[in-house]
């Protein structure tokens, strides 16, 4: 290929990569969301395309056909299908499942290229037919493997457990131990890492297969057991967590291919879900190792499950709700995942309209790891076209709990739950929205039931709360009937 082209494709892989950029810095704000969104795909559009234009110019240098570019278009059509059929499909409430699918799909595609290098790396421009592959290059394919496989089969579980409907045990929301769990982890790790060294500091011209495929083998067994083990509360940390995976494993990938394109569009996702997950964890006061290593609250939820007969709780009906609401001077809403389920956004936007037409000042607090990934509830609000200047931030709204006359909880649990307050509770110290503190609080579930951290919420049996059983998005409608 010559220079000119070769400077072409560089300067193309860089306008691709200041679009992703651009597309990271718009989906930081939900206002500027849509134009990051339309930055991203631009990006993704120039990459594919140089990619596709980069094969069939090798390919007529080459002499090689066009089956290759045959397989890329393939790929390209079927892969480009199933996406915009399950984009258009799929429900806000398995929105984290897609995402954790999605991640399993990049883990894998990292791991079928770092075999087709290995295999024929001359294919690839690293090494010379005939010649072993460089060593720097192996260590390159070791990692992008091992990060790959990971991130891998570690989705495949995060996909069963967010999904809930798969009766397979390493499938379900509940924690799966075992004696000896951590060690276990810890000696497969170490064997991964021997059999890397083994296959990066093999010298032969033919490939080092057997440690290859073994610490590839062991890569995947890895990822299913450091995600068995976490529990629900967890999974929006583990939902960033595989997204800066998969970033790194492409990455690693880049680095043997060359492929400059690959190298800073993985180390964008996989710093951003970094951070993401640094940022989670400690909006959930949680130590980012301690969410590896073991879900919590198994046995306080037990615990909790026996209490529930026994306090009393204050309920009333939608009718009831409307008019606390109605005749308040500011209202909150604490959107959770129980309004996702009842898809209840729209009712509610119409609710939130009738409100602020009788002159209620009504806003909505987010709080970090609501739903079942970060930024699930701004995602379903935004989806109703709420305004974004009814919606804050949990920092920025928590100190206004205690001057709010209502305010009503959709479907959360474990972020309103005044239990962090406890030093003695398995979530002390997790940063709550302190809706405990307002005038009056209007709880809508559809029953008693814990949330992921399987605790009893204390919330519901303060004298100032008010329960509002059934689905949220019937619940919704009957308050809107009953505004004058």
């Amino acid at each position: 290929m010559n220079a000119i082209s070769m400077n072409m494709v560089t300067l193309l892989y860089l306008v691709a990569s200041i679009c992703f950029i651009q597309a990271l810095k718009g989906l930081s704000s939900p206002a500027s969301a849509r134009t990051g969104n339309a930055f991203g795909m631009a990006g993704m559009a120039i990459a594919a395309l140089t990619t596709v234009a980069l094969i069939v110019k090798l390919q007529s240098l080459m002499a090689t056909g066009s089956f290759g570019f045959g397989l890329v278009l393939l790929g390209t059509v079927v892969g480009g299908g199933i996406g915009a059929v399950a984009a258009r499909k799929v429900e806000m409430t398995k929105m984290p499942e897609l995402v954790a699918a999605m991640h399993s799909l990049i883990g894998l595609a990292a791991v079928c290229i770092a075999v087709a290098a290995v295999s024929e790396p001359w294919a690839f421009r690293i090494a010379e037919q005939g010649q072993p592959l460089p060593f720097g290059n192996r260590i390159e394919l070791f990692i992008g493997t091992f990060v790959g496989a990971v991130t891998f089969s570690g989705s495949v579980i995060a996909f069963g457990k967010l999904s809930g409907k798969y009766k397979f045990r390493l499938f379900q929301g509940a924690p799966v131990r075992f004696p000896g769990q951590h060690m276990v982890n810890l000696g497969i790790a170490v064997a991964i890492v021997a059999l890397g060294l083994v296959f990066c500091f093999d010298a032969g011209t033919a490939p080092a297969w057997t440690p290859f495929i073994a610490m590839a083998a062991l890569a995947f067994l890895l990822g299913v057991l450091i995600i068995i083990p976490i529990g629900g509360a967890d999974m929006p940390v583990v939902v960033s967590m595989l997204n800066s995976y998969s970033g790194w494993a492409a990455a690693g990938i880049g680095f043997s291919l060359n492929n400059a394109m690959l190298i800073i569009a993985g180390s964008l996702v996989g710093s951003s879900g970094a951070i993401l997950s640094y940022i989670m964890c400690k909006a959930m006061n949680r130590s980012f190792f301690n969410v590896i290593l073991g879900g919590f609250g198994g046995e306080a939820g037990a615990t909790a499950a026996g209490e529930q007969a026994q306090r009393p709780v204050k309920s009333g009906s939608a009718d009831d709700a409307t008019f606390i609401m109605s005749n308040a001077e500011s209202v909150i809403i604490v959107p959770g995942y129980g309004l996702a389920v009842a898809r209840a956004q729209h009712a509610l936007k119409e609710l939130v309209e009738k409100l602020t037409h009788k002159g209620v000042a009504v806003r909505y607090a987010i709080h970090p790891v609501a739903g079942r990934m970060p930024g699930h509830m701004n995602v379903l609000l935004a989806e109703a076209e709420v305004p974004y200047d009814q919606v804050f931030e949990m920092e920025d709204i928590n100190a206004e709990f205690g001057q709010t006359d209502v305010v009503l909880v959709l479907g959360a649990n474990d972020v309103v739950n005044p239990a962090a307050k406890d030093p003695k509770s398995p979530i002390a110290g997790m940063p709550i929205l302190e809706a405990y503190k307002a005038k009056s609080v209007i709880v809508n579930k559809r029953s008693m039931a814990s949330g992921y951290a399987g605790l009893d919420n204390d919330l519901f049996y303060q004298p100032n709360t008010m329960m509002v059983f059934g689905d949220a998005k019937k619940v919704i409608e009957e308050m809107v009937k009953a505004v004058d």
